[in-house]
């Protein structure tokens, strides 16, 4: 059985894109300071602690997931093959 990549990559991206998006949210919800989240913008382009920051990071994590996604579903069909070559 084969993972299709695309679908893979678009649910990962979406899981941890919604998962940036949503704690950073929370965070600006309940006046934390997001000293952790503030790290995010030596990866992400444009991001900040902030409302618009968290838009961006979902964006990011998006395109981080969504790639990552297509990776492990390729290397998870290389070696569903390589092991049920003979099924």
């Amino acid at each position: 059985m084969d993972l299709r990549r695309r679908a893979f990559g678009l649910a990962l991206g979406l899981m941890f894109g919604l998962l940036i998006l949503f704690a950073n949210l929370w965070l600006l919800l309940i006046d934390s300071q997001g000293d952790f989240f503030s790290k995010f913008s030596s990866f992400f382009y444009g991001y900040s602690f902030s409302w618009l920051g968290a838009m961006v990071g979902f964006f990011w994590g998006f395109v981080y997931g969504f790639f990552f996604g297509v990776a492990l579903a390729w290397i998870y069909n290389i070696f569903s093959r390589l092991i049920y070559k003979n099924r």
